[in-house]
């Protein structure tokens, strides 16, 4: 499929976070803004950024790639530590930081969109990577997959 692992995940995310500044620009309605709700917002912030950080730290800590564009290059599974919570601590983390963002906006509205991050992301980078995890490690990754939650 054309648009498979093409656009990095990040570039998604700051593409949602656009639409969902310009939603809350735009269609600031009254009844759709509660106002920000800043400690909401800075824990899943945190959450977010943690999620992501710590995931990242150990695809480094196991020596393996983190080219979203190519999974192929992965030369470990890793299985342990937040890679024990989710497959995809890292996207966690995106989706979290961009639900805090909807909360420091504080327009309802902005919520609307988030559901298109997990489709994109979803059917374009994780169901792509997961084929080629496992055509790579197979039996292990199966087994791995059917332990550990995509998301949380």
């Amino acid at each position: 499929m054309k648009l498979e692992l093409k656009i990095p995940p990040a570039v998604v995310t700051l593409i949602i976070a656009i639409v969902m500044w310009w939603i809350d620009i735009y269609l600031a309605f009254g009844w759709a803004t509660f106002g920000k709700i800043l400690w909401v917002s800075f824990i899943f912030l945190g959450i977010g950024g943690i999620f992501g950080l710590v995931g990242l730290i150990q695809f480094y800590k196991y020596s393996t790639s983190i080219d979203p564009h190519k999974p192929n290059k992965a030369s470990n599974l890793v299985t342990s530590g937040i890679y024990s919570i989710s497959r995809n601590p890292m996207y966690v983390g995106l989706l979290m930081i961009l639900i805090g963002y909807g909360f420091y906006l504080g327009n309802m509205l902005t919520f609307v969109v988030i559901p298109l991050f997990l489709i994109y992301i979803n059917r374009f980078q994780i169901a792509p990577e997961e084929r080629v995890m496992d055509e790579k490690f197979g039996e292990k990754y199966q087994k791995y997959k059917s332990e550990v939650r995509r998301w949380l």
